[in-house]
């Protein structure tokens, strides 16, 4: 969907990034020069990324004031549904709302804040003199597909946690709330605004939550994320070339039309995922590893989004109805993750972690369920999210 551009003036009001209270601007992503021009990728991020749908004068402020009244009301439904005490103390992430420049410039630095350290230890140990300059001046090139791919998401993604960017002020991550994009879907949909704002808040403040109970997770992600380099550093196809094949496939994914009859997402041309470059034992559990823990993620996620009833929102039966029949644009991120993955039903795994959470609930009870935060034995396995009988068994005999 193609929303009409801000005009200059209602842009000053809305499209900025806009703190919490206590919170500071999300950072440029800048850098030393490397295997991806992370400087690069943010100008060419935040220089192509469009305003939005149009807003009056002044309004932009007041949506920006809503949707963050939203997220801090949605804390108190997250901590009633999942009894997390974590969701008592988030005063250590921020929530930032932005506009699609300013996303676009914080998820360059959250990849950057995600990916380099990894990068830093694979290439140090094969190229222990520096790395060579053909690699040195690829990196612009890379850059600029990573800014592209990184534009086409700005304009699709409502809500994202970020826990791999962390400060002084946030040394949990931040919460980022794309403000033009939530108004541009409750616009297409006709849903009350209020109701819509809460509803997402609920999902992404989950996530929030998520990493405060599980402070551990962060750098388990970040040694799954690393091994994964160790093993897609040592293919001959470049990481520009899988970038800009990448980024083809999201765009692909996202403007397909939804539920096309016979379309099969693993061979739509679109190039390959990891499932197809990663052949080492290591790399492919490790990528299990990766798929497993994403998928609970999500899962617990959407569980909680999906567990509020019509005393918190009132119109959720509708605003649920059309938000999937449209296809799920909160699933563009998700549709990243997956077509990386590479696959075939990307939508599926994240099905089968919510499924995950209900059977895990039904057996166990919401308090039996949250010793999956205790540490990363916890954590389900590939097949265990497939059935999730054998995580309760696990689960309940280690009691």
């Amino acid at each position: 969907m193609n929303a009409s551009a801000l005009p200059p003036t209602a842009a000053a009001s809305a499209a900025t990034l806009a703190p919490s209270a206590s919170g500071t601007a999300a950072p440029a992503a800048t850098g030393p020069g490397g295997l991806v021009r992370w400087g690069v990728a943010a100008s060419t991020a935040r220089t192509l990324a469009s305003a939005g749908p149009r807003l009056e004068p002044g309004e932009g402020a007041r949506i920006v004031e809503e949707i963050r009244a939203a997220a801090a009301a949605g804390v108190e439904h997250v901590y009633r549904i999942t009894g997390l005490e974590s969701a008592h103390e988030l005063r250590d992430s921020e929530v930032l709302v932005v506009d699609r420049a300013g996303w676009a410039t914080a998820a360059v630095n959250g990849f950057r804040e995600m990916l380099e350290p990894g990068l830093k230890q694979v290439l140090g140990d094969r190229f222990p003199q520096g790395l060579p300059m053909s690699l040195k001046l690829g990196g612009y090139g890379v850059g600029a597909e990573m800014g592209g791919l990184v534009t086409f998401l700005a304009s699709h993604v409502l809500g994202q946690y970020d826990a791999f960017s962390v400060s002084s002020t946030a040394p949990g991550g931040r919460l980022l709330l794309v403000a033009p994009n939530i108004v541009q879907v409750e616009r297409a949909l006709s849903v009350e605004p209020a109701d819509f704002r809460l509803w997402v808040a609920l999902h992404e403040q989950t996530h929030r939550v998520q990493f405060a109970a599980a402070p551990w997770l962060r750098e388990y992600l970040r040694e799954q994320i690393t091994e994964l380099m160790d093993g897609l550093m040592s293919l001959p196809t470049s990481l520009r070339e899988r970038l800009k094949s990448l980024t083809g496939s999201v765009r692909q994914d996202a403007e397909a039309p939804q539920g096309g009859a016979g379309q099969d997402p693993a061979h739509d041309g679109g190039g390959m995922g990891l499932l197809d470059l990663v052949t080492g034992p290591r790399e492919k559990e490790a990528l299990s590893r990766v798929t497993a823990v994403m998928s609970l993620l999500e899962g617990h996620a959407n569980v909680v989004m999906d567990s509020v009833d019509a005393s918190v929102v009132p119109t959720v039966k509708t605003i649920r109805q059309r938000f999937e029949g449209r296809g799920t644009e909160r699933s563009a991120l998700q549709k990243l993750i997956m077509r990386v993955i590479g696959m075939a039903a990307k939508q599926k795994q994240y099905q089968d972690g919510a499924r995950f959470v209900r059977a895990a609930v039904d057996e166990l009870g919401m308090e039996g369920f949250n010793a999956v935060w205790r540490g990363r034995e916890m954590l389900p396995t590939e097949a265990e999210l497939h059935e999730p009988r054998l995580w309760v068994e696990r689960v309940s005999a280690d009691a």
